[in-house]
């Protein structure tokens, strides 16, 4: 392990909560800011259907040369 030696300094009673609690907590606020900053998300976890963009109609061909 690259960097074992950390527990020797902290114990990981302490450590590997810490740290698991800290990813937690960043994953959390990661979801607090997409919900809070997008409008789509929300109606998607509600099941509302996007409406999708009309096409325009396509350009008639160029009738063919004899």
């Amino acid at each position: 392990m690259n960097q074992g030696r950390i527990w020797t300094v902290v114990n990981p009673g302490v450590g590997l909560p810490l740290f698991l609690g800290s990813v937690a907590v960043i994953a959390i606020l990661v979801h607090y800011a997409v919900l809070s900053n997008t409008a789509w998300f929300p109606k998607y976890w509600n099941g509302a259907t996007a409406a999708a963009p009309v096409a325009a109609p396509a350009a008639p061909a160029a009738p063919a040369k004899k």
